[in-house]
């Protein structure tokens, strides 16, 4: 396990993807204050006495919020493979970065103590790299044909301007995205709710092998790992921090890609919408992304573009 940040670090990173579930703000103070090789040391003795706190955790209920956090990290120790099997793993096709690698997207840094300790990679691309100029295009799993048809072909122009699109690798509107984008013979990203070894939905396995051979698939969640429903919303988060603009083609009023687009309003990143019918529920998603959360309206690559590079910053 070589790279700039030192193996026994590197290690406990890799440690702490088996102990807490992503998003884990507590996880995240601990780490942040005492570094993750401690972390996991305080973890390991069960013992939180000589472990440094910032000062808000030290008031009476976040203590007790923190033993009770403790509890659920102990019972996770088991799960935590030996040295070595991690290893072997790493050595796989499967690699992990970890703040203060050459490889880690900084952006990140702005879900503060909610930040992936590590992330867990298969593929060719550099995530940090392709991530610099990228578009997060999500929807529906129950896509209709017109937003297959959105996803397909503005993920397919924006990729042939050299642009990454990142998406979430489901069915419906991710799917369509990712298959847009290789089309062009453009750089995907796929972020799974799942070991980046595990293919989900099953019958994506060659899509997904396609993605890692064209670009990358990315996991919070150690190998092995399978999906539950809550790990979809943890993970929408990190879509909506790794890409510079956010695009819902469709979605309803409720779905799991209005949680990916919160994110993406709440991280202060360029948001946007598809237009669709009226009288469509899976437009509905999408019209009050316009009406109510100031996304823009795009019809083309071309506006999407404009929309996400208009908040970055000019350089030179």
């Amino acid at each position: 396990m070589t790279g700039i940040v030192p193996d026994d670090e590197r290690l406990a990173r890799a440690q702490l993807t088996y102990l807490a579930e992503p998003g884990d703000e507590l996880l995240g103070v601990l780490v942040r204050a005492n570094g993750a090789v401690r972390a996991v040391e305080v973890i390991r003795s069960g013992c939180l006495m000589g472990a440094q706190w910032p000062p808000p955790q030290t008031v009476p209920a976040v203590m007790t919020a923190l033993l009770r956090a403790m509890g659920r990290w102990r019972s996770r120790l088991g799960q935590v493979p030996a040295p070595a099997e991690i290893t072997r793993m790493l050595g796989a096709g499967i690699r992990l970065i970890c703040p203060g690698d050459r490889e880690w997207p900084g952006q990140l840094d702005d879900l503060g103590d909610a930040r992936p300790h590590a992330l867990w990679l298969r593929g060719t691309a550099d995530l940090r790299f392709s991530c610099l100029r990228s578009a997060a295009i999500v929807g529906s799993r129950a896509a209709t044909a017109y937003g297959s048809y959105m996803a397909a072909d503005l993920a397919a122009s924006v990729a042939a301007r050299g642009w990454t699109v990142i998406s979430g690798g489901a069915f419906g509107v991710d799917a369509s995205a990712h298959r847009g984008a290789l089309s062009a013979d453009g750089v995907t990203v796929a972020v799974l709710a799942c070991g980046v070894d595990v293919p989900y939905p099953a019958a994506h396995a060659e899509l997904l092998d396609a993605v890692a051979h064209q670009g990358v698939i990315v996991s919070e969640w150690p190998p092995g790992r399978t999906i539950s429903r809550l790990r979809f919303l943890t993970r929408n988060r990190v879509i909506a921090a790794l890409a510079t603009g956010t695009l819902v083609v469709e979605a309803g009023a409720r779905s799991g890609a209005m949680s990916t687009a919160r994110h993406a309003r709440d991280l202060g990143r360029p948001l946007m919408a598809v237009p669709g019918p009226i009288t469509s529920d899976l437009s509905a998603g999408c019209h009050h992304i316009i009406q109510n959360w100031h996304g823009a309206l795009v019809t083309s690559a071309g506006d999407v573009i404009d929309a996400i590079s208009a908040a970055i910053p000019a350089t030179g």
